[in-house]
């Protein structure tokens, strides 16, 4: 049904095949002047995480473009199996080469947050500007880490409403009602590898974080419930001085699904500030 609603929008729904895998993606163009936006979506989440947005900031961006990474949404799993971390990466870098062709902005939220900041650190000359939404890769004590983890091993109805619960502010009747679809979302093979592969050693280094060089937006909510909020301390701890963090009031895990006006907002002030876009 989103898919649906946003190519009825003028929204193009589009699949590149990359190596041995088919990547779906959405682009919309609504007459923007500004850098494109590659968007990035969490784990066992989708394109269609950013339905809400994806229009009105084509106004704003040249070309918007939301990406299902490997074995999420419409892009199948490949024969072969679920991808590690790294060729997800390598899947992204590739997908920006073909299929756009220049420096990006690029915005991630939550695991996409810690693959955009992982492209930035490897690809910073293809990256304009980085936006954080709510992102993994901090590091926190391990009984965190290892609570992050298993918020994702979901084997009922009822274990869904609990994560879903730690994924919104305030999660959407249709999201409790619906909540054994949640459970098929993270219940992946994808999302099972990927939990199992990830280890405290993986998360960023404070000299990482401050060796970033283009212009930094990181969003934090205030009602975030997934992340622990060390993360959001050893961000601001560590990010380059001049990073713009906005811990943001009624913000949960997934800001643009809750409150997308208020998330545009945040976002295009971000890139007015830094010159991306005119006001």
């Amino acid at each position: 049904m989103i898919r649906r609603t946003l190519v009825a929008s003028g929204v193009s729904s589009e699949v590149v095949r990359i190596r041995d895998t088919d990547v779906h993606f959405y682009r919309a163009e609504k007459g923007g002047k500004g850098p494109p936006l590659l968007l990035v979506h969490g784990l066992g989440s989708s394109a269609n995480a950013f339905f809400k947005t994806m229009v009105p900031l084509a106004k704003l961006f040249r070309s918007v473009v939301a990406i299902d990474l490997p074995g999420n949404g419409f892009s199948p799993t490949p024969a072969r199996g679920p991808l590690p971390v790294r060729e997800h990466l390598e899947i992204l870098s590739e997908f920006r080469r073909r299929m756009i062709g220049e420096p990006v902005f690029l915005l991630g939220n939550s695991l996409g947050g810690g693959m955009v900041l992982n492209f930035a650190l490897q690809e910073p000359q293809h990256v304009r500007a980085l936006a954080l939404v709510a992102p993994a890769g901090a590091r926190v004590a391990d009984d965190r880490f290892q609570g992050l983890l298993k918020s994702f091993h979901v084997d009922d109805a009822k274990q869904a409403r609990v994560l879903a619960n730690k994924l919104y502010a305030k999660p959407p009747l249709y999201i409790l009602l619906f909540a054994d679809e949640l459970r098929k979302m993270v219940s992946t093979d994808t999302v099972k590898s990927l939990v199992r592969e990830v280890t405290p050693a993986d998360m960023f280094t404070p000299e990482q974080l401050s060796s970033l060089t283009m212009p930094t937006l990181l969003i934090w909510g205030r009602q975030e419930k997934l992340l622990p909020y060390e993360g959001l301390d050893f961000f601001r701890a560590h990010l380059p001085a001049n990073a713009e963090i906005h811990e943001v009031k009624g913000f949960g895990h997934m800001p643009q699904m809750e409150h997308p006006r208020a998330f545009i907002e945040r976002v295009t002030k971000f890139a007015v500030a830094r010159g991306l876009v005119h006001a």
